[in-house]
């Protein structure tokens, strides 16, 4: 285990009170502002606002963002190589709508010097509304009640609607509200702060801060009730309109002021208020963006999105969103049984968890999953396997829909993976490592492109959809080309090595691990390859044999032979599978047992992550894991190992794997449970529940670890629930936590919705839709069949082995190798000249126009 461990309720309650459905904050503090933000942003997976003040003031970082509305720019290598990654891409921080500054007697409202009576915000989970209230005592002494909500729709991806509420409790005075369209992008806001953070250490996982103007105005207007601002990205050529319709309600007197500039159009609101009168103002918001449309055609949809927000007025968009949320929650919730303190909060930061998936995928409608969804800039808003691995397994088993237009997204990417693939001198197609616009953007080659598997994640998440939904319309049309055009870059990236039985390898790669970089026969590579090989083959023959007329127009565009496909099943059988018979083990890659091993136990928090305290080579010199790799392979390919080889592999690489990446714990909970770790497994659990609501990395502030939000779900329904789908048979062997009374989830499969209740001694299955199409399955390798007659109820003989206790930080050694050597333990001592920091302590900050950054995923 790393670090302290992280209990079922670390929160402070009396700030942040347990509430199954919802994210509640009783109490102001501007000590962490950039978490906060973070924690109730609202988004619909194509718009998404963080949580920033209406008044504009103060902020950590303020943040509007639109799915794919990136900037690009050269990448400049201090010493440059054929097909290093040429063009970076960066999310673009859009105007911001959010802002609806208040003065009262002429006097503004700030948070952080304000007298406030009372604060209380909340994020409700079954509306995806963002609700605010407070009491703010003025320094002339009045007391205002302001109450403010704000909600990205989910039936209309490109709508947001805010309202606000201002009453003076005692006495008369001037109001005054201004609402604003803003560009925060390009640098400066109108107190003349600068928009980035300061002082901040070098990190990769931050984006960073462009050098020039990046939206070039094309149109602004302000009229009595409308603003527009429309824009065009200097270098990506993406362009923007946004558009804000108001009304405001009150009995009192007031008169309307508006004008529009460049990067700001405002309406002005002059209210004399008088005691006990409640102004009402709904701010009503359009966000279209486009590769190339002229920005004038995405005004004319501004406006016509508006107006059809006029005519049906807010409360229809209010019941569609909970109408919305009402299905999401029948397909999606997880509960977990119990009364005490402990599993209520549990059960909430479990819907949390949930709830951010759905806020970063819901409508994103062709688009990719940004690593942190739309709450923040971290990662540049790139879109990374961890969609594949993390997310999707979520959304095919709740959303498939969802799932389905994720997988299309990356359909769409193959003509740009096509022509990777050429420049690295590969057949078939390479998926980038991280992308927005489908080009590698990766400056880092060595953690980043040389991570090969991405091709064979996304065939491992096709495959997972397919077979879940029985969608092979999808497989026929777009799938099958992803399969074999991945089946072909395996197939020329590996080669035979005659060594008494022929085999194949595959060198120079990098697996999930970012700490172990270009190796040679990475475990999870190959053993994931040689799925992808498998998969292309049988689905090229499903086709062929299920679908004929379809299979000759497959042959024909993609050139297809049977000689082809039985390459792949040759390359598939004689893969490499590293395996230490001395250890009992299996390797990480072919050397990865010759390096020494690095003893967590020694090094001091302070020097985590590694990666911001030391050299990428002292890291890659030492047996020692930023990330789950062999123990990934593990659960994605569970019905290739041994009961036995996933506890001696667990044993092994548990004690030297960092935890510094956020997908790593989930993953760690998942094996553990299975191989009978039960402490671990709930451990690591809650160490992947609270990733954001502890802020457990520190760059929470940046935004929302998507990935891990997925994690949290597997590590319930695959940990937990104990379900595989290994082969596309659906099979159950629970693992539920000791102080766990009951668990409950649903999931899809083939159309039909399941719930599954599991209990200490037993597992139940119901079909809730009267009309469901029967479910097979098995559980601890009993077939049964789950009918909509009646449930099924399979009494269990316990939880399966359970051993007790944490492995802890100090690592397997002792043991011999191959050669006779014996594997130590030790650790690097990092000395930094202290001329390398700034007076802060910390490394400078870097800008993507004139220097190289480490794109590396925590």
């Amino acid at each position: 285990m790393k670090g302290d461990a992280v209990g079922p309720d670390p929160l402070d309650r009396g700030r942040f009170p347990i509430e199954p459905w919802a994210l509640i904050e009783t109490g102001y503090r501007p000590d962490d502002l950039g978490v906060t933000e973070t924690l109730f942003s609202v988004a619909n997976g194509y718009l998404g606002m963080r949580g920033n003040p209406e008044e504009g003031r103060p902020s950590y970082a303020h943040g509007t963002f639109l799915n794919g509305f990136h900037e690009t720019w050269p990448i400049r290598h201090a010493e440059a190589a054929f097909g290093f990654a040429r063009t970076g891409q960066t999310l673009v921080n859009v105007p911001d709508t959010k802002v609806m500054k208040i003065y009262v007697d002429d006097e503004p409202l700030t948070f952080g010097t304000a007298d406030l009576e009372h604060y209380e915000r909340c994020l409700d989970f079954r509306d995806g509304v963002l609700r605010r209230s407070l009491i703010w005592r003025t320094p002339s002494g009045k007391r205002v009640r302001i109450d403010s909500t704000r909600m990205v729709s989910m039936t209309q991806r490109h709508l947001a609607i805010l309202t606000l509420e201002v009453e003076v409790l005692t006495g008369d005075a001037p109001i005054v509200i201004s609402s604003q369209i803003l560009n925060r992008q390009d640098g400066i806001d109108e107190y003349r702060m600068p928009m980035s953070a300061t002082g901040e250490v070098v990190d990769p996982r931050k984006a960073g801060a462009f050098g020039a103007r990046v939206l070039q105005p094309r149109m602004s207007y302000a009229t009595d009730d409308r603003l527009m601002l429309g824009y065009q990205c200097a270098h990506s050529g993406m362009t923007i309109a946004v558009a804000a319709d108001h009304s405001l309600h009150t009995s009192d007197e007031f008169e309307i002021v508006s004008r529009a500039e460049e990067d700001l159009a405002k309406v002005v609101y002059r209210v004399d208020a008088t005691q006990g009168t409640t102004m009402r103002l709904q701010k009503t918001v359009a966000y279209h963006s486009s590769r190339g449309v002229p920005v004038r055609e995405l005004s004319d949809r501004c406006d016509r999105t508006l107006d059809r927000a006029a005519r049906h007025g807010l409360s229809h968009y209010v019941a569609d969103q909970r109408a919305w949320y009402a299905d999401f929650w029948a397909a999606a919730d997880v509960e977990i049984a119990g009364e005490t303190d402990e599993l209520r909060a549990v059960q909430q930061a479990t819907r949390y968890n949930l709830f951010s998936l759905a806020q970063a995928s819901g409508r994103i409608d062709g688009l990719g999953v940004p690593a942190k969804g739309m709450t923040g800039s971290g990662y540049e808003g790139h879109y990374f396997w961890d969609t594949e691995v993390y997310v999707i397994p979520f959304l095919t088993y709740t959303q498939p829909e969802v799932a389905r237009n994720a997988l299309h997204f990356r359909s769409v990417m193959l003509p740009a993976a096509r022509e990777r693939a050429r420049e690295m001198a590969q057949s078939g197609a390479m998926f980038p490592w991280r992308t927005i616009n489908g080009e590698e953007a990766s400056a880092y080659y060595a953690a980043g492109s040389a991570q090969v598997h991405i091709d064979a994640d996304i065939a491992w998440a096709l495959i997972k959809y397919v077979r879940a939904s029985g969608d092979e319309g999808f497989l026929v049309r777009e799938g099958i080309d992803i399969l074999v055009e991945t089946a072909r870059m395996w197939a020329d990236l590996g080669f035979w090595r005659s060594n008494g039985d022929d085999s194949f390898h595959i060198h120079g790669v990098t697996g999930p691990d970012e700490y172990t970089t270009v190796v040679n026969n990475n475990l999870f590579t190959n053993v994931m390859a040689r799925f992808n090989l498998e998969q292309a083959v049988a689905s090229v023959e499903r086709i062929r044999d299920a679908y004929p007329q379809d299979y000759v127009r497959v042959a024909a565009r993609l050139g297809l032979s049977d000689e082809e496909t039985e390459e792949w099943r040759a390359c598939a059988e004689g893969m490499t599978i590293p395996f230490d018979t001395g250890l009992g083990i299996h390797p990480q890659d072919d050397f990865f047992l010759d390096r020494e091993v690095w003893d967590l136990s020694k090094t001091p928090s302070e020097l985590r992550p590694l990666l911001l305290h030391y050299h990428p080579l002292v890291i890659y010199r030492f047996q020692v894991l930023k990330q789950a790799d062999v123990v990934l392979a593990l659960f994605l390919q569970g019905d290739r190992f041994s009961l036995e080889e996933k506890r001696a592999d667990f044993e092994y690489y548990d004690p030297i794997t960092t935890g510094d990446s956020t997908l790593s714990a989930v993953v760690q909970s998942v094996i553990a449970a299975e191989v009978g770790y039960h402490e671990a497994a709930l451990h690591y659990f809650h160490e992947s529940l609270y990733v954001d609501l502890m802020n457990l990395h520190g760059n929470t502030v940046d935004g929302l670890h998507i990935a891990s939000t997925g994690g949290v779900w597997s590590a319930l329904v695959f940990g937990f629930g104990g379900m595989r789908d290994h082969a596309g048979l659906l099979s159950f062997d629970p693992r539920l936590p000791v102080s766990w009374p009951a668990l409950r989830f649903r999931f899809c499969w083939r159309g039909s919705r399941v719930l599954v209740e599991l209990t200490e001694d037993r597992i139940t299955f119901s079909l809730p839709d009267p009309d469901s199409a029967d479910v097979d399955l098995s559980v601890r390798g009993t077939s049964y069949v789950v009918t909509a007659a009646a449930p099924l109820v399979v009494e269990l003989d316990g939880q399966g082995d359970r051993i007790d206790g944490l492995l802890g930080d100090h690592p397997v050694i002792g043991g011999t190798r191959a050669d006779g050597s014996t594997i130590t333990a030790g650790v690097p001592d990092p000395i930094l000249p202290p001329e390398e920091f700034d007076n802060t302590g910390e490394l400078p900050i870097y800008a993507p126009e004139t220097t190289v950054h480490q794109s590396s995923q925590f």
